[in-house]
């Protein structure tokens, strides 16, 4: 799997954000060269770890992001790249892509796990082309209709199942409610809890 060709596409970490309805944490990547968003739902404690470090906040004692951070210095690896390489069941994937002096490592991971330990260590982090065009947003995904109820005008790309058949809107309505009720200009912009 290490020498597969993919279309990777750059993404920042733009945001980590709360559901103030539900109370669920999601981390937004924004596409690095245009206004294209993909949000992951992650726990409460990976979103926290995130958002410190965004923040420029250190824990008294180190997290597990920390010393695996610290783990990997010490036996000479270094994160080369974190990719959001999958979506499958609506569920994201991600390896983590580490580097030696002699050897490369592709390692399955949680996307959220990822992310904590590229934001700790500057790694970049990336998404394949497939995973954007099935879930990624566009800056216009969410329209409010005279109720006031958010809803999608557009996803970017087209929405299709690993066999090429396209997904049933219906699957993704609860996800795509739960992102359109999140305030992608509000001032937390670049962390949880920051200010602008």
């Amino acid at each position: 799997m290490a020498d597969e060709p993919r279309n990777e596409i750059e993404m920042v970490v733009e945001s980590v954000r709360v559901h103030m309805l539900s109370s669920r944490h999601v981390v937004i990547l924004k596409q690095a060269d245009r206004d294209r968003y993909l949000p992951i739902w992650i726990g409460p404690w990976e979103a926290s770890a995130i958002a410190m470090r965004l923040q420029g906040l250190a824990p008294e004692r180190p997290l597990t992001h920390d010393l695996f951070a610290t783990v990997l210095a010490d036996l000479g690896a270094r994160v080369d790249r974190v990719l959001i390489s999958a979506l499958a069941d609506e569920t994201f994937h991600a390896r983590l892509v580490l580097v030696q002096p002699d050897a490369r490592h592709e390692i399955d991971a949680r996307p959220s796990d990822a992310i904590a330990l590229a934001v700790r260590l500057g790694a970049p982090i990336y998404a394949a082309e497939d995973v954007l065009d099935r879930a990624a947003l566009g800056p216009d995904a969410a329209v409010d209709d005279e109720e006031g109820e958010g809803r999608s005008a557009s996803l970017t790309g087209t929405a299709l199942e690993a066999t090429g058949e396209p997904i049933d809107a219906a699957r993704l309505d609860v996800f795509r409610d739960f992102v359109n009720s999140l305030d992608l200009e509000g001032d937390q912009r670049g962390g949880a809890g920051s200010s602008s």
